[in-house]
């Protein structure tokens, strides 16, 4: 007789939203992008209903909120609030900082475990022209604010751009490992925008660690199954310890093992950023069908089925608008 096994756990990112209050180089054209109408965005109590049904049917590991920008969703507050009370695991949320300051206190307390803050440079006149207008003091307010409501530990993303913002790599090693925080320096992937200028602008992972080497003795942790992130305990002169972790999705692809699941603000389920396929469950959230409940679990098969492993970005669609 055959036993049936349970699905393996998924990990699941949630775009909230396609909006954003920044314009960042690699992410939107100048004058932004055609917008998701109201009709079209997954309502708060269809997200939430997702991450139940995911939840039950497959088991999750982490539920990570993204955008566009999370913090721009009316009733974001609220929603955490909900998959806390579901028992979502390991509730995060990616944010570029601009709102958090005035956000902070209401987001630990709805129940939100983690944030991770981006953060690709410091340099004021480079932050404005990187997000096309976006105010750094604002980001390190929101920091500030975060580390005093107790997200510990923060944790920050860093785009490395080739000529751009590549000198920057050590001074935002340290801003984070003195702060207590964590660094996760990321390779520019040729989606969207981001695909002009690629050659030029791209910065391998093996680049930006020997930077980080040359500051910080780096000691390779265990990696995570299916996690994006190769992590190293750095230590710098002064005995000082934290984590930094290079995500290289271009140069040392971590496809095998990916459990990751997207889900975007219009409800299409992607497997993975470089594919542009994925099944569209809005319907099959709202309409209330018989067989919702096994359709919603082909359509998350088939999202895992259409992952990449061949190291091709076939996805032409704005960042903002799939979750990144």
């Amino acid at each position: 007789m055959r036993v049936s096994q349970k699905p393996q756990p998924v990990s699941l990112r949630v775009s909230v939203t396609d909006r954003c209050d920044l314009r960042c180089t690699y992410c939107l054209p100048p004058d932004g992008a055609k917008l998701a109408t109201h009709d079209d965005v997954l309502r708060l109590e269809e997200i939430a209903a997702f991450v139940r049904f995911v939840q039950r049917r497959f088991g999750l590991t982490k539920v990570h909120l993204t955008g566009g920008e999370p913090l721009v969703r009316r009733g974001i507050v609220d929603l955490v609030r909900m998959l806390a009370d579901a028992g979502a695991a390991d509730l995060a949320m990616t944010t570029n900082g601009q709102p958090l300051r005035e956000m902070a206190l209401a987001l630990r307390q709805a129940g939100l475990a983690r944030i991770n803050i981006s953060l690709d440079t410091l340099d004021v006149e480079m932050y404005r022209t990187l997000t096309r207008g976006g105010d750094l003091g604002r980001v390190l307010d929101g920091i500030a604010a975060a580390g005093l409501v107790g997200f510990d530990p923060i944790k920050f993303n860093m785009v490395v751009l080739r000529g751009v913002n590549d000198r920057e790599v050590v001074p935002i090693a340290r801003f984070a490992l003195e702060r207590g925080g964590r660094v996760r320096f990321l390779e520019l992937m040729p989606i969207g925008v981001a695909q002009r200028g690629y050659e030029e602008r791209f910065i391998s992972s093996a680049e930006v660690r020997a930077q980080v080497a040359s500051a910080f003795e780096l000691r390779p942790l265990p990696p995570v199954p299916g996690a994006s992130s190769r992590d190293y305990r750095a230590i710098d002169a002064d005995g000082r310890e934290g984590v930094v972790g290079f995500i290289s999705p271009c140069t040392e692809p971590f496809c095998a093992g990916c459990r990751r699941l997207r889900l975007t603000a219009t409800g299409r389920l992607l497997g993975c950023l470089a594919r542009a396929e994925g099944p569209q469950v809005r319907s099959l959230l709202r309409d209330g069908a018989p067989d919702a409940e096994d359709r919603l679990v082909e359509a998350v098969d088939e999202a895992l089925r259409l992952k990449r492993y061949d190291r091709r970005f076939n996805e032409q669609r704005l960042m903002g608008r799939v979750g990144g």
